[in-house]
């Protein structure tokens, strides 16, 4: 969900960045002592610090704000969906910006996205326009949206050798960034002391997501690294898109990325919306949201490693597994305890789920088709966030007469998803090795 979940990508991973970046190393870089790419690496590692910290701020207050200041509760999560829309839509434009100006140019659009956002939120919040607010949070996904390529940037001027390492590094940030957040968003809560009570709680946290913004973006004027060659004319073209989603391996991994990111959006935007509603507070709801972002982060660490070791089937199987223990938990009950074991599962589940089928994906198309097929992945997975983030604000709101069986609702949503992306992986494991590819 959280774009700012995609960094939280394993060392397992790093052959797929290994692949993706070959073509933009020189010799030279290759032959160094890492020395640049180290201080680039710290230089991300920061970045994904300070200003990854506005994102689980502004996902645990987005649909709380979001409920104070429509008219119609189905729409309280339509922030959130805006969010990841706005991510989705910003992520190409974006990445042609690096390969044309570099990473500096991109990095510093997103920053500048996320701090505009955070204005239009705040001018939102200030004249009670719901409408001023989507806006803002459209525009926050454009930050969202170049964080997903700090970890690509981070193996851009690395040799193979320290790949792995200066990725797991960003990463890292991102568990920095778990603890910051929601911190400042105590901190922002009540900060404004003003009339308005919907000011009162949420104006000072976007206060802190813009100054954020502005004082993380300086950090880009210390990134070394070298724009990427254009690849030459009569390079391989490859399959069409159509004929890459007909290969069963691709198709499988699709779905199950699909399916593990959007379940994790849909349980978690609606859980700061659950917790207030059931009674708790709204520190409550960021320390359940922090629970669950460390979760899904720290687990990368070692994802990689079994997945080396055991096979990617059986680690998606295991997030699925995951996944669907993250909904039995949330059904069991409504006590704080409850919410943070289900979030921290939650977290959990997508890891395994999320970062399998993306290895999957990447050992199952040639080199040439890369860009293409990758795009493809991104477009489908973020289209299926989106469509989880609307879904959950109907669900959580609109389907019962208590934040409780909204909340039974979500999750009961999970199951025929988890039973499309389960029986599609028994039927990739089922088919002969030599038609799963092909």
């Amino acid at each position: 969900m959280y774009n700012y979940i995609v960094p939280s990508f394993a060392p397992g991973l790093a052959h797929v960045c290994n692949r993706s970046y070959a073509m933009h190393m020189t010799d030279t870089t290759a032959s160094s002592s890492d020395r640049t790419a180290r201080r680039n690496v710290i230089v991300l590692v920061l970045a994904q610090a300070i200003l990854g910290a506005q994102m689980p701020m502004i996902f645990t207050v987005g649909g709380l704000a979001g409920q104070a200041l429509t008219t119609n509760p189905c729409f309280a999560t339509l922030p959130i969906s805006l969010i990841v829309l706005g991510s989705m839509l910003s992520a190409t434009p974006l990445s042609n910006l690096m390969q044309k100006h570099g990473r500096r140019a991109g990095f510093w659009a997103g920053a500048a996205g996320g701090a505009v956002g955070g204005i239009i939120c705040f001018a939102g919040l200030f004249y009670g326009s719901f409408p001023l607010f989507l806006l803002g949070s459209l525009c926050t996904g454009i930050y969202m949206s170049a964080q997903g390529f700090y970890r690509f940037a981070a193996a851009d001027s690395a040799s193979d050798e320290f790949r792995p390492k200066a990725i797991s590094y960003v990463m890292a940030g991102g568990l920095i960034s778990a603890f910051v957040g929601p911190q400042l968003g105590k901190l922002g809560n009540g900060l404004i002391d003003s009339p308005s009570a919907v000011v009162t709680a949420f104006a000072g946290i976007y206060m802190f997501v813009i100054a954020l913004n502005v004082i993380g973006s300086a950090l880009f004027l210390l990134l070394d690294i070298p724009k990427p060659p254009q690849p030459s004319e009569d390079a391989p073209r490859g399959r069409t898109r159509m004929e890459l989603l007909k290969t069963p391996r691709i198709a499988v991994a699709v779905i199950c990325a699909m399916v593990s990111y959007a379940l994790m959006n849909l349980v978690m935007t609606s859980t700061p919306l659950a917790v207030v509603g059931c009674g708790f507070e709204q520190n409550d709801a960021a320390d359940v949201v922090s629970a669950h972002v460390i979760a899904m982060f720290l687990p990368s660490f070692f994802t990689g490693h079994l997945i080396a070791r055991f096979g990617v089937e059986k680690i998606v199987a295991t997030g699925l597994v995951i996944l669907a223990g993250a909904g039995a938990v949330a059904l069991s009950g409504v006590e704080l305890e409850q919410f943070f074991i289900a979030l921290i599962l939650l977290g959990l589940g997508w890891n395994f789920g999320f970062i399998g089928a993306t290895t999957m994906l990447a050992g199952a198309h040639e080199p040439h088709e890369r860009g293409r097929m990758q795009g493809l992945n991104d477009l489908l997975v973020f289209g299926g966030v989106t469509f989880a983030s609307l879904a959950s604000g109907g669900l959580m709101n609109c389907s019962g007469g208590s934040a409780q069986q909204g909340w039974v609702a979500v999750n009961i949503a999970m199951a025929p998803f988890l039973v499309l992306a389960g029986g599609a992986l028994i039927w990739l494991v089922m088919r002969p090795k030599d038609e799963a590819t092909v």
